[in-house]
């Protein structure tokens, strides 16, 4: 019959040379992880620039084609169309907005 050790006897023997082997291996799954992370932030970011671009592409593409076609009507600020032509039939100019991030920058 095989003499009998008790559990807390293994455990500490072997909880050194666990930690040893597992401090390593867990390092580098977590170290992995973070890598990994990063990217696909990274990836994300510049998968959500492009589109934004892609979008100011269309909206310029969009609105030379409205030029080019002679159309008047300005999109407002409430979604409705103005017609471009005041009361009197005289043509509005455009309002520009400065926007909140612009207006603030000073290089």
């Amino acid at each position: 019959m095989p003499p009998v050790v008790p559990p807390f006897l293994v455990g500490l023997i072997v909880a050194p040379l666990a930690k040893r082997l597992l401090k390593p291996l867990v390092g580098g799954v977590i170290k992995a992880s973070v890598g990994i992370a990063m990217e696909v932030k990274k990836a994300a970011q510049e998968a959500g620039e492009n589109i934004h671009d892609l979008a100011a592409e269309v909206a310029a593409d969009v609105v030379a084609a409205q030029i080019a076609a002679g159309e008047t009507e300005i999109p407002s600020s409430d979604g409705q169309h103005a017609t471009g032509h005041g009361a009197k039939g005289e043509q509005r100019a455009p309002k520009i907005r400065a926007t909140a991030g612009a207006a603030g920058k000073t290089h």
